[in-house]
């Protein structure tokens, strides 16, 4: 296992607004732009083959990159005929982010502090407060008010840190939102992040008393 004394000083950056990786989570990427395609060329050859997802923000007008971001350990790799790469990123640990370096490359690096995100490293995350009783029907309003659809029963079978996660990288969130998933502190909290933004996306769908949505029920093997 991974400890902060294993984690490099210095990382490529990735900034992909509305991209968002999360410690042991999966990340599938499409790079095709030549800098970026040199960035992962570089980072295959480096023994910790890391990279930095980092949102932006804007401040007064002028856009800025974010604070906290995500690396990624690059854990599959495919090449298209026409030269494009196909990858997935694994997360690691969250960063703050230091000062940018001027390495000579055309791509972003920067040195980065991992101290504030111990907790990263270590095992899964639970989370012993979460009710899924009155989740999964909230879950279900969303999807129905979005018009989207999913494999109920993968989802009722997930892990408290596979669920919230998968869903706060796979949901059609704002980068702002994503942002505020990426920077909560623990699961517990992300979970209540998630559980606001769900209620708001799920206003004008069916009320959560009132019929299934779209007919359906989430069978969760007992689970409302």
């Amino acid at each position: 296992m991974l400890t902060q004394a294993d984690l490099p000083a210095e990382i490529p950056l990735f900034p992909l607004p509305g991209a968002l990786l999360l410690p042991r989570g999966k990340l599938p990427l499409h790079i095709f732009e030549p800098r970026y395609r040199r960035m992962i060329e570089d980072c295959m050859a480096t023994p910790a083959r890391l990279i930095g997802m980092i949102g932006e923000c804007r401040c007064r007008g002028t856009v800025r990159l974010s604070q906290i971001g995500c690396a990624g350990r690059l854990t599959a790799f495919s090449e298209t005929e026409d030269g494009r790469y196909m990858i997935t990123l694994t997360g690691v640990s969250r960063f703050r982010l230091g000062r940018t370096v001027e390495a000579g490359t055309t791509y972003l690096r920067a040195e980065v502090d991992w101290h504030c995100f111990t907790r990263d490293l270590g095992q899964p995350e639970s989370d012993p407060a979460f009710d899924r009783d009155s989740f999964m029907p909230l879950l279900a309003q969303y999807f129905h008010a979005q018009g989207l659809d999913a494999e109920w029963q993968e989802l009722c079978d997930s892990d408290d840190e596979f669920l919230v996660n998968a869903l706060s990288t796979l949901l059609p969130f704002s980068a702002e939102d994503k942002q505020a998933l990426l920077e909560a502190p623990c699961l517990p909290t992300r979970r209540e992040t998630l559980v606001t933004l769900l209620e708001l996306g799920a206003r004008g769908g069916p009320g959560l008393d009132g019929p299934d949505p779209g007919g359906r029920k989430p069978d969760c093997g007992g689970r409302p």
